[in-house]
Parts: structure tokens; C-alpha cells; sequence
């Protein structure tokens, strides 16, 4: 049976830490990246494990490859200080192992607590994360945000248990982190030679409404699934109109009239 190592990458999780930790306590070994945490995220990680590493922060491609290039194991299991493995997926993961493993790796359904219910519906569920991994088959993909692992060769296996994921505190954290990853999608856009159109900036969140609500059952979870999928329409609305702004923003012709210039009246 091939061995296990969790790894965390970690930053001011101090009220998350200590749950996601214990979640994982049955695996062979783990290991924790923390980049510069100001609160006692690294010293809770330490009285679950010995492997705790302070390392500035490269990204967070970056910084999971790190945290699987110093794992004990081939095999890993990345998860996020927000996350908590439940016993029945803890299960799954070692019958895997200890069968053999088909695949170099193994997608796992995620699910979001949020206003008070396992959302289990929009864009949100089953949101498969492929977390289960040998690394010499695999790596974190680079991108800015939404990062992913990606498989050298081989398709991945599906687990059957969520992964359960407190992603939000409440609808304030929520608009935080929708500010903030709308910024980084858009500026990966940008350099990718992308560009946002009035239809744009119209449409993709109107279908992404309709897909959420209705395609996807968001109605299904009352109202909390339509502030999920009104968030998430307006999600893509910022990212589009922020990769707009970013074009504007590199056009001279764009630019605010100086109203003290003489060229500008």
C-alpha cells in the first residue's frame, strides 16, 4: 500500500487549521507550507505535525508544487486550510491506495457550507478537484487562480465522497474573494491577449445566471441558491469588465483629460 503524505499550503488560517488538520490525522505523514502567517496558523499546524515550513509566498501553483516536492510520499493528498476530509472520504482514499492504485491520479466532488446548507447545486456542485495524486504523474498547473493539478499521462479515477469546503464566511468574505480572483482571472486573460466587448460584458453573465439557477438547479437550494448563482453571474460580469479596464488602462487615447493641459481643451 503506497503511503500517503497531506499536504496544506497556509496563510493567516488560524481559525481553519486546527479542523483541517485533524481531518487528515490518519494519513502517513503531513506537511504543512505556510507563507508568513501574522497569527497562530503555524504554531497549531505543529502540534499536528513536525513538517511545518515558513517559505515566502510564490503563487499558489508555486507554492503546492513546493509543498509535494518535500513530501516523504509519491502519493498526495493536497488540501486547503478550508477543507476537512470526512471520514467516509477518508475511507474511499485508503481502499484506493491499498488496492493499488489504477490511476495516477483521482478527482474528488466538492461541497460548499454557505448561508447555513450544503450547497448542492450551480457551478458549486459536484465540483471535482483532482487532489488525489502520484506527483511523479502530476503538478499544479501555474495559472494565477483556479489552479489545478494536471496528469502527465493517464486519465484520473472519480471518488465517489465530497470533500467538504468552508469556503466563506459570509457574503462579505464572499464579495472579498470575488474582488479578489476576478483581479488575477482578468490580468491572466490580459496577458493572454483576451478581449472584452459590450456583448461580453452583457451575455456571459446572463448565461451564467441561467446556467447556475436553472441548468444546474440552483433553485433547488432557495435562496441561498440564488445568491449563489447571482454571485457567481456577477463573478463573471467582474472579470470580464476588470479585463476591460485593463485595456482602456494601456491605451493612451484612453486616458482622463488633464484639466489644467492646454491639449486637452
Amino acid at each position: 500500500m503506497p503511503k500517503l503524505t497531506v499536504t496544506v499550503i497556509t496563510r493567516d488560517e488560524a481559525a481553519n487549521i486546527d479542523a483541517a488538520l485533524s481531518s487528515v490525522a490518519w494519513a502517513d505523514e503531513i506537511v504543512v507550507v505556510d507563507s508568513q502567517s501574522t497569527d497562530d496558523t503555524v504554531a497549531i499546524a505543529r502540534r499536528h505535525t513536525p513538517r511545518v515550513e515558513t517559505r515566502a509566498w510564490p503563487g499558489y501553483s508555486a507554492q503546492k508544487n513546493y509543498a509535494a516536492a518535500i513530501a516523504s510520499h509519491d502519493w498526495i493528498l493536497s488540501i486547503d486550510a478550508d477543507e476537512r476530509v470526512t471520514p467516509e472520504l477518508a475511507d474511499e482514499i485508503r481502499r484506493v491506495l491499498a488496492g493499488g492504485p489504477g490511476r495516477p491520479g483521482y478527482r474528488i466532488p466538492r461541497v460548499t457550507w454557505y448561508l447555513g446548507r450544503w450547497i448542492r447545486s450551480t457551478d458549486w456542485y459536484p465540483d471535482f478537484q483532482l487532489r488525489l495524486y502520484d506527483r511523479r504523474a502530476a503538478s499544479w498547473n501555474g495559472r494565477p487562480v483556479h489552479e489545478s493539478v494536471r496528469l502527465t499521462s493517464g486519465e484520473p479515477g472519480v471518488l465517489r465522497h465530497d470533500l467538504q469546503h468552508l469556503a466563506y464566511r459570509d457574503i462579505h468574505d464572499h464579495l472579498a474573494t470575488i474582488d479578489r480572483y476576478t483581479t488575477l482571472a482578468a490580468t491572466e486573460w490580459a496577458a493572454q491577449g483576451r478581449q472584452a466587448s459590450l456583448s461580453g460584458l452583457v451575455l456571459h453573465p446572463a448565461f451564467a445566471f441561467l446556467r447556475n439557477y436553472v441548468l444546474r438547479g440552483g433553485f433547488k437550494d432557495g435562496t441561498a441558491g440564488f445568491v449563489v448563482s447571482a454571485l457567481n453571474s456577477y463573478y463573471v460580469f467582474l472579470k470580464f469588465a476588470k479585463l476591460w479596464e485593463l485595456a482602456r488602462s494601456t491605451d493612451p487615447g484612453s486616458r482622463i483629460p488633464d484639466p489644467d493641459s492646454k491639449n486637452d481643451r
